[in-house]
């Protein structure tokens, strides 16, 4: 039985994942530049003092 388990374990830990990382950075990427962009057009109609 302890065999069988190390065995899935092994060949799961080989996998390519699902989703490629390039992809999750851009999307995080985006994100942020997003929330960036949202912040500096809320302080427009603001006066700095």
């Amino acid at each position: 039985m302890l065999d069988l388990m190390l065995a899935a374990e092994e060949a799961a830990s080989h996998g390519d994942p699902a989703v490629p990382p390039i992809v999750v950075g851009a999307i995080a990427l985006g994100f942020l530049l997003l929330l960036l962009f949202i912040t500096l057009m809320y302080g427009l109609g603001r006066e700095h003092t």
